[in-house]
């Protein structure tokens, strides 16, 4: 497929602009990069004081808050940064599209690489915040939540960055669907109380955004999602996965031809 042919091929014009991606956001401040990391890091301390000592949510069976809150909130954090920034990031590469020759597919995947170093940096601190509270990730189930994240990121912004560059409302309108989403997300509530409304709480774990942050959550847990009903959730989170990618791919090489015209 040809997406995959020039990811293979510009890998590493992938990796250096993404670096540069990344150091551009904060090349006006004074410290730079660490702004990076520490808004995100703040935003999440933040909600898990308001959540636990505020409003008193718990968290789910024995464990504690912290090992259930922060590697949810850091997964939900990486998905929605880099979902935003690379639906944006054709009309933020413009000067690439309409100068030279450039492979336009490679480029929602540089700000997916930009916002990765945040998104991992998060997922790192997750790590840390289990280890301290005694409990070590499932190193298996670990890999295959990133591999699988970064799956989902790409298929989602095959179409999103395609139809944000044609049609420029369609971001603001992305923006709103990812509030949506959040909530809608068992990042800051517990799934547990969805369980006397079965059908419900079915539908909500079919959501791929529901299945990547509740995997992450488990690769501190002995609980796992992940093979739960002989795999069902993981079968449609492929399922939608690849559908994704699919339709995606086929607005992205049709609104191509047409990017250099409306930017």
């Amino acid at each position: 497929m040809e997406f995959f042919k020039q990811m293979i091929q510009n890998r590493k014009l992938i990796w250096q602009l993404g670096k540069n991606d990344f150091k551009n956001r904060f090349a006006n401040t004074s410290l730079g990069a660490i702004w990076g990391f520490l808004q995100p890091f703040v935003f999440m301390a933040t909600y898990a004081i308001v959540f636990q000592y505020i409003l008193k949510v718990g968290s789910s069976g024995d464990y504690p808050y912290a090992v259930w809150f922060f590697p949810g909130m850091a997964m939900w954090q990486w998905l929605n940064d880099s979902i935003m920034s690379a639906s944006n990031s054709i009309r933020g590469y413009s000067y690439l599209v309409k100068k030279v020759v450039f492979p336009v597919d490679i480029i929602p995947t540089i700000s997916i690489i930009a916002s990765s170093f945040v998104g991992i940096f998060l997922l790192i601190i997750s790590v840390i915040i289990c280890l301290l509270y005694g409990f070590l990730p499932n190193v298996l189930v670990f890999i295959y939540v990133i591999f699988a994240t970064y799956c989902f990121i790409i298929a989602l912004t095959r179409f999103t960055s395609a139809v944000t560059t044609v049609v420029p409302d369609f971001s603001n309108l992305l923006g709103i669907v990812m509030q949506l989403c959040f909530w809608f997300t068992p990042v800051v509530w517990n799934l547990s109380m969805l369980a006397e409304h079965q059908t419900i709480l079915k539908l909500i774990q079919c959501i791929p955004f529901t299945y990547l942050v509740t995997s992450f959550r488990q690769v501190f847990m002995n609980e796992n999602i992940i093979f739960a009903n002989n795999g069902m959730f993981t079968i449609v989170f492929w399922v939608i996965t690849a559908i994704l990618f699919i339709w995606g791919n086929s607005v992205f090489k049709r609104a191509k031809k047409d990017f250099a015209d409306v930017l």
